[in-house]
């Protein structure tokens, strides 16, 4: 291979790389970016899926995404982990099988047994036992264009978004996973931003957290989008409907974006730090927003104003769950951790 195609191949791994990493570079203190995006570009030349190794040391693994699944939290994250916890997290327990190490970024259930994870190589996993077991519905070993985020509106219904723009959906429970392509954002010649986290509101509607300060959202379950301008410049983390029906957005450098109006106009927050947002969790009017180097921002209004209170750990949180009576479950670089307001 010579010349530009070398040239654009190259460009796609540095870029596959960083984007990959996104948040497992970040979020590993101490280890330092170069290392993890060091790891991450082996990773790109060595595709060879194993069942993820699960045994004691999985407990404390770094962890990307978390849902509940009926009264069990389940979390994805590093090397094809799975955690099962409850909602003080006083026992962990990894799931009993998972069929490839691939790092898992997002996982989904639409009740206490049927749920999906997604993560890098494309990999799409599917349970049926609330976590415990997972089979593959899609892997793609061609090329690593990790999956970011996936949601279900309901046991058939399902889309998962990553890098580049990707975005595929689904009507038969993730049997068959369609591409959909899609335009690119104003002023933009195509359609390349990463999509970073998936979440929707009590009409059906989806939202997409992407760079650049973009949200996107789709009426018709994935199949078209259009693009909201937050007025951000950096990379949205992640997202969250209030109770009142106004979208709250965290990203880079602690920042927090609200809407009140469906996104047609956005007030920047003041969230008390400048760790990135990783994670936002609702429970009625109290929210919490997680992040990096342990920050973490409480509101007891809605999202209208956050006031900080950052571990003294340092921790990095990767995940948010609430937990019912002022708790919180938290995912972390170390595994699950319980907290309270």
């Amino acid at each position: 291979m010579r010349g530009p195609a070398l040239l654009r191949v190259q460009r796609w791994r540095a870029r596959a790389t960083a984007v990959a990493t996104l948040l497992l570079a970040a979020a590993v203190v101490g280890a330092g970016a170069a290392g993890a995006a060091g790891e991450a570009a082996e990773a790109l030349n060595r595709i060879e899926p194993r069942p993820a190794r699960l045994d004691a040391s999985a407990t404390q693994a770094l962890l990307l995404g978390a849902a509940w699944a009926g009264d069990r939290a389940v979390a994805v994250g590093e090397r094809g982990t799975v955690l099962l916890t409850d909602a003080r997290a006083a026992e962990v327990a990894p799931a009993r099988s998972v069929p490839v190490d691939a790092t898992l970024t997002a996982v989904h259930f639409v009740d206490a047994q049927r749920g999906w994870a997604v993560g890098h190589w494309g990999a799409i996993l599917v349970t049926t036992d609330g976590g415990q077991t997972w089979a593959v519905q899609r892997m793609d070993l061609e090329q690593d264009r990790p999956l970011f985020a996936v949601h279900f509106s309901d046991p058939m219904h399902g889309v998962a978004v990553g890098l580049w723009s990707l975005v595929l959906v689904t009507d038969d429970g993730g049997r068959h996973w369609r591409e959909v392509a899609i335009e690119a954002a104003p002023g933009a010649r195509r359609a390349d931003l990463n999509l970073l986290a998936l979440f929707a509101d009590r009409d059906g509607r989806l939202y997409a957290t992407a760079e650049q300060g973009k949200l996107l959202r789709s009426d018709d379950r994935g199949q078209t989008w259009s693009y909201l301008d937050t007025g951000y410049r950096g990379s949205l983390w992640s997202g969250a409907v209030m109770r009142d029906g106004s979208l709250l957005v965290g990203g880079q450098r602690g920042s927090l974006w609200r809407s009140a109006d469906g996104g047609a106009s956005w007030q920047a927050l003041d969230s008390g730090g400048k760790g990135s947002i990783t994670a936002i969790a609702v429970q009625g009017d109290e929210v919490v927003a997680v992040g990096l180097d342990g920050h973490v921002a409480h509101s007891g209004d809605g999202g209208r104003s956050f006031s900080a209170a950052p571990r003294d750990d340092r921790l990095t949180l990767t995940a948010a769950l609430p937990a019912g009576a002022g708790r919180w479950l938290f995912g972390s670089r170390a595994g699950w951790v319980a907290a309270t307001r």
